[in-house]
């Protein structure tokens, strides 16, 4: 082990003893693992590398040219978890591999969960993650092809300002998506979309709740009043998240 911690280390893996135990229990033939090792060394993220990634206690897919969910999302799913009336119902846009759907679903059996993206890969993903918890995923852009009543709305939507993604992590801009990444030139064009089909879609008294970041807060809240929701700001200095929740009156 520590062999192969030197050889992350020394390929920049800040977590390296953590990440060869992880490599070492996934594949314990050395000869397969070797496999995955040289994926790891060559940038890719580890998560895609195993297969897998924890979020909120799941364990979910995840797939090589999909967005790898972040810990800092959980705070979306943990306020979506309380915001949620009994029997209610919740759609996840820009879902991706399902993180959040997963984790409301694992939470609130009760409820209606439903997640969507318009990539195909993302939602092949998503509904392997979903399945054990009796929620759907469909392909769709944004809500076009959701009709039903909504109580709550969650996203991750992109939100990196164009000009900043060349200064992303190497695993992040050259192994995920830009589509996954890129939110315009300011970082909150995508996140004006789903406020727009919060604004659109929401029950009366219904909230969106949407990731963003601690410097781009005000203007997603600004996004938030465009289309005609009530935002207020949430975080959690522990996960480094910062979320908007955006209620309809």
């Amino acid at each position: 082990m520590e062999q192969l911690a030197a050889r992350l280390r020394a390929a920049g893996c800040v977590f390296a003893e953590d990440e060869a135990a992880l490599l070492i229990a996934h594949e314990p033939d050395a000869v397969a693992r070797e496999a995955l090792v040289a994926r790891r060394i060559a940038g890719e993220p580890l998560e895609t590398v195993l297969g897998w990634v924890l979020f909120g206690g799941l364990r979910l897919a995840v797939a090589p040219g999909v967005f790898v969910p972040r810990r800092r999302t959980e705070l979306v799913a943990r306020l979506a978890i309380d915001a949620l009336p009994q029997d209610g119902t919740l759609v996840d846009l820009c879902c991706g591999v399902g993180a959040i759907a997963a984790a409301v679903a694992h939470a609130r059996p009760d409820a209606t969960v439903i997640a969507a993206d318009f990539d195909p890969r993302a939602v092949a993903v998503a509904q392997r993650n979903l399945a054990p918890y009796g929620a759907t995923a469909l392909v769709s852009d944004m809500d076009s092809n959701i009709s039903v009543p909504i109580d709550v709305i969650t996203a991750c939507p992109p939100y990196v300002p164009t000009g900043e993604i060349p200064f992303m992590p190497s695993e992040a801009r050259d192994h995920e998506p830009r589509t996954a990444l890129d939110g315009g030139p300011d970082g909150t064009d995508l996140q004006a979309a789903v406020f727009a089909a919060a604004a659109r879609r929401l029950s009366p008294g219904g909230v969106a709740i949407v990731e963003t970041s601690h410097a781009q807060a005000e203007r997603t809240a600004q996004r938030a009043v465009e289309a005609g929701l009530n935002p207020t700001v949430a975080q959690d200095e522990a996960l480094g998240a910062t979320v908007i929740v955006a209620a309809r009156a």
